[in-house]
């Protein structure tokens, strides 16, 4: 990048930060795209030439009119935790770094308005103390932000009883267009879509309206069962049980609980489990459900510690993956859909072709008036075309792959698909006329 343009940078911001040594830049250019070898070796090197962070709304509309007007292309970040290089700079130019856009600017019923870098974890403190919550959230929301979520996200826990982010959990936001003078762009409802999951391609969001939902008291359950069978039977039995208000479901085949360190001690060897947060007064139909399973419980924490300490959603969604990691490198992942009425001769597919190499868990979210075993399956990695011989074996069992090994925007999520791409482009064409947005995560 040239003198004069850091320079136009430089005077662009007021009591923001801008970084040029290569720690800050080389840490600010990545975030946890190593789950995936595949995308480590892609994106291991990539790094910007210049990191911004700004203090003010205003002062990130400035730095894009300035990159703009400097053809510098700009990556925006919030807090790292993507697994799919959303905030690696493919093409140099700037970082810009949202973190500091932190402010909760109103709460009220159902809804809350935040600046793009406040942290879920920090929201969901907030909301519970006035009586609500956040309807889903993500298992990294200690430090993932509300912008990076929508932009990077899909579900997390919540899903369960709320859907995805495309299910009416994102009410509103508040973007940016990529110009000589950028234009502020509101999106309401149905019309948010065009900035959901599209890696900020499509825009700079600054301020984000999430749901909120009724505070519920929950507390916390390990079921373990005999088997992965049983496991996920029992799970399904209890999502379907609509007077039981449930947060989370998550299913462990084993060897999976023996990967988690702080909780390994109370999961029982040899035997598969259900993480759960369930509300307070569901306890004796949980009981009584977990009994005619075949199944035994354990309470883990009661409703007054939810939130304090280790919670059971740090083992859940992709955070299954990181402990696996931290056993044993080779394990990398995919993101597959099963199918409820076919789950159990999935399950057993999948067993008989793949064994240890493949092991299952499954975060069971609503998908209208069905509930969808999702799963983030656990994969020993050799290399790719062994990768993309499972995915291809999961494909022909019916078991649909969003793959998690792109480093472009990725169709394959059950909420982006019958997304028109032909009209995202076109509103990415409209919103960053100079394609300087994230350059090459989105296929234009």
């Amino acid at each position: 990048m040239t003198q004069p343009a850091v320079q136009a940078l430089q005077e662009a911001m007021g009591s923001g930060l801008l970084y040029l040594d290569t720690q800050e830049r080389l840490r600010r250019s990545q975030d946890y795209f190593w789950y995936s070898p595949i995308l480590e070796e892609r994106l291991k090197d990539k790094m910007a030439d210049v990191v911004a962070v700004p203090s003010s709304e205003e002062e990130a509309v400035r730095l894009l009119s300035v990159a703009f007007q400097q053809r510098i292309p700009v990556t925006i970040r919030g807090a790292g935790t993507g697994n799919y290089g959303q905030a690696v700079p493919l093409s140099g130019g700037m970082v810009l770094d949202t973190t500091a856009l932190s402010r909760v600017l109103e709460i009220g019923e159902g809804y809350a308005r935040v600046e793009g870098g406040v942290r879920l974890g920090a929201l969901e403190r907030r909301a519970r103390s006035l009586g609500q919550e956040l309807a889903i959230y993500p298992s990294t929301y200690m430090r993932s932000t509300a912008a990076g979520f929508v932009c990077g996200g899909s579900g997390g826990i919540g899903s369960v009883d709320w859907g995805s982010l495309w299910d009416g959990n994102v009410l509103g936001v508040i973007a940016w267009s990529m110009e000589e003078e950028p234009r502020r762009i509101e999106s309401y409802g149905e019309a948010v879509r065009p900035f959901i999951h599209f890696y900020g391609t499509t825009g700079l969001i600054t301020q984000v309206i999430l749901r909120l939902v009724p505070r519920v008291e929950w507390e916390q359950w390990i079921a373990s069962f005999p088997n992965l069978h049983l496991a996920s039977a029992f799970a399904q039995t209890l999502c379907e049980k609509s007077s039981v208000k449930k947060r989370l479901v998550s299913v462990n085949e084993w060897p999976i609980p023996s990967l988690f360190e702080p909780i390994v001690s109370l999961c029982q060897e040899g035997q598969s489990n259900v993480l759960l947060e369930i509300e307070e007064d569901g306890r004796p139909t949980l009981e009584a459900l977990v009994a005619d399973s075949g199944g035994s419980l354990y309470r883990y924490a009661v409703a007054s510690e939810y939130h304090r300490g280790i919670g059971l959603s740090e083992f859940t969604w992709n955070h299954t993956t990181l402990w696996a990691k931290k056993k044993d490198p080779t394990w990398t992942y995919l993101q597959a859909s099963f199918v409820p009425e076919y789950l159990h001769e999935q399950i057993d597919a999948v067993k008989t072709r793949f064994g240890g190499d493949v092991l299952l868990h499954f975060e069971w979210i609503r998908d209208g008036s069905r509930f969808i075993p999702q799963s983030l399956p656990l994969v020993r990695f050799r290399d790719p075309s062994q990768l993309y011989e499972v995915i291809e074996f999961f494909e022909s069992n019916q078991i649909s792959i969003a793959d998690p090994h792109l480093w472009v925007v990725n169709p394959g999520y059950r909420g982006m698909r019958g997304v028109d791409f032909e009209e995202i482009r076109r509103i990415k064409a409209q919103n960053d006329p100079a394609n300087l947005l994230n350059p090459g995560k989105l296929l234009v």
